[in-house]
C-alpha cells in the first residue's frame, strides 16, 4: 500500500519518526547517568532532548495518521497500525506527564520517580517501532506499488510504465490470476506458504 504522504517521492512519516525515538531514547539515557552520579548538565540536556522529542513525536504521528486512515479496515495491517498508533501516543503521554514535572520544578534533574517512567516508555517505544516496522517490512503499509530491485528513482515515477529489464505484464496486471516468472512479487506469491499448495493443483 502506497504512502498517501510524500515528499520527492518518499513517504514523510519514516523520515520524521527517527528524530522522537533518537531524542527521547538519549534522554533516558542521560537522566540514567545524571541519576547515578553523573555530571549535572545532562538532566538540563535530557530535559531539553524530551521537549524536541516530544514536538518530533506529534508531526511523526500527524503524518503516520495519513497513512493508517487509508489502510482497508478489517485488515492485519489496520490491527497492527491501531496498536502502533496507540503505542506512540502512550509513549508521547508519559514523556509529557514528565516533561510537565520538571518545566515546573527548581531543577530539570528528572530523580529516580520520574527516571521510572521514563524507562517504561522507552520500553513501549521499542514495541512500537518493532510494529512500524512490522508495517513497512511485513504488510508493506507505505511500500511503492512499483517497488524493485530495478526500479527508476523516485524523481522519475514511471508508474504507468514497465521498469527496465521487465518483459510481459506485471504480476498486478493478469486478468488471469497467474503469476509471471521473473516478477518478484509473482515470486512472493508462488512462495507463500499459504497460497503455494493452491498455484500447484490443477
Amino acid at each position: 500500500m502506497e504512502s498517501r504522504l510524500k515528499v520527492l517521492g518518499h513517504p514523510v512519516h519514516p523520515m520524521l519518526v527517527m528524530f522522537p525515538v533518537a531524542l527521547l531514547a538519549t534522554a533516558v539515557l542521560f537522566d540514567v547517568i545524571d541519576t547515578v552520579g553523573g555530571p549535572d548538565f545532562l538532566g538540563e540536556v535530557a530535559y531539553w532532548n524530551i521537549t524536541v522529542g516530544l514536538i518530533g513525536g506529534l508531526l511523526a504521528a500527524a503524518a503516520g495518521s495519513f497513512d493508517l486512515l487509508a489502510i482497508p479496515t478489517g485488515t492485519r495491517a489496520k490491527r497492527v497500525g491501531l496498536l502502533h498508533a496507540g503505542a506512540n501516543v502512550a509513549v508521547v503521554l508519559l514523556f509529557a506527564a514528565v516533561w510537565v514535572v520538571r518545566l515546573n520544578a527548581d531543577s530539570r534533574a528528572a530523580g529516580g520517580a520520574l527516571v521510572a517512567i521514563e524507562v517504561v516508555a522507552v520500553a513501549i517505544l521499542g514495541i512500537s517501532a518493532w510494529l512500524g516496522g512490522e508495517l513497512v517490512d511485513r504488510l508493506g503499509v507505505g511500500v511503492d506499488p512499483d517497488a524493485d530491485l530495478d526500479a527508476p528513482s523516485s524523481l522519475r515515477p514511471t508508474a504507468s510504465t514497465v521498469p527496465a529489464g521487465r518483459t510481459g505484464p506485471r504480476s498486478s496486471d493478469l486478468s488471469t490470476g497467474t503469476p509471471m516468472p521473473g516478477d518478484p512479487a509473482a515470486d512472493r506469491e508462488l512462495h507463500r506458504p499459504d497460497t503455494a499448495g493452491e498455484i500447484d493443483r490443477p
